[in-house]
């Protein structure tokens, strides 16, 4: 069982802010809005996807803000997706940098001739975060797909 400790009022609003953060990354993901979900980012984001996360090569690295256009755009092949955001953790906090892990199931669905086919993937994102102009930003995030489940639907 971890420890709690007394945080200052501003150390709470930033944590509340970087779960907003987190939070708002899988909204825009889920209402197609790329520009909201690249405004997340810091213009020199860093951001790397392990399709297998036990592999430590990345599938994919990015190194701007707008490099992350065609990766967000490919949530479009897409008829729905829902974000499911869970545990998140801050292992960091400074008052302008810190570093966290998120764990999310993003769910799928895809129609076809009709049918409709579910695509789970559980995820996991650790993270750095930066403060700029009073707001957090991600400087870097690293993607981790721990398992992926595939399914037709009724």
């Amino acid at each position: 069982m971890s420890k709690h400790i007394a945080i200052s009022p501003t150390e709470a609003a930033d944590r509340l802010a970087i779960r907003e953060l987190i939070e708002s990354y899988a909204h825009c993901a889920d209402r197609r809005d790329a520009e909201g979900q690249m405004s997340l980012f810091t213009a020199d984001t860093h951001f790397v996807v392990y399709m297998n996360a036990k592999d430590p090569r990345p599938s994919q690295e990015l190194h701007s803000r707008e490099a992350l256009a065609p990766v967000f755009a490919e949530l479009n092949k897409y008829d729905a997706t829902t974000h499911f955001v869970g545990q998140s953790t801050i292992f960091t906090l400074t008052d302008d940098r810190g570093s966290g892990e998120a764990y999310c199931l993003a769910h799928h669905v895809t129609v076809d001739g009709g049918k409709r086919h579910l695509m789970v993937a559980s995820l996991r994102y650790l993270d750095t975060f930066v403060k700029i102009d009073g707001g957090w930003l991600f400087a870097e995030r690293r993607l981790y797909v721990d398992w992926i489940d595939e399914r037709a639907m009724s």
